[in-house]
């Protein structure tokens, strides 16, 4: 009789340790665990990974606005032309360039032409213009690039 008592023992020690080991407590405290470990550390690479210099930068206020648009105007009117949110986005965009390629001027100068295009210059508006937009964009939208 006392083995089948401590038989039965067995088995409900053996069962319950089964049981919380390997569902009821390892999930629950694994599951906590592994998102907030993810998300506490992806926060600080994320905001890493976009230091100034890297990316496209955000849109400018109106005064750095302004004085952008008026340097493009200067080069030529034309590559405004009417649409000066576009002619932000432009620049924004090529700002990725000039740091993702930041020893290649003429890259920058070429991509630079590729990128600003209007009705009249389908093709854009020549080395010369396309490094004088570049110098624009470069020192009103993302000088620390």
């Amino acid at each position: 009789m006392s083995v089948l008592i401590a038989a039965a023992g067995l088995t409900a020690c053996g069962s319950d340790q089964g049981t919380n080991k390997p569902s009821a407590k390892t999930p629950p405290a694994a599951a906590p665990s592994a998102p907030a470990a993810p998300a506490g550390t992806s926060s600080p690479p994320a905001a890493a990974e976009t230091p100034k210099g890297k990316g496209i930068p955000p849109k400018p206020d109106a005064a750095t606005q302004a004085k952008y648009i008026a340097a493009l105007t200067a080069i030529d009117p034309d590559i405004v032309n009417t649409k000066p949110d576009k002619a932000v986005d432009r620049g924004r965009n090529q700002c990725e360039t000039i740091a993702s390629f930041p020893n290649d001027k003429s890259k920058q100068t070429d991509l630079t032409n590729q990128r600003f295009t209007s009705p009249a210059h389908p093709d854009g508006f020549g080395p010369a213009k396309a490094a004088k937009i570049l110098d624009a964009v470069h020192t009103h939208l993302c000088p620390t690039y």
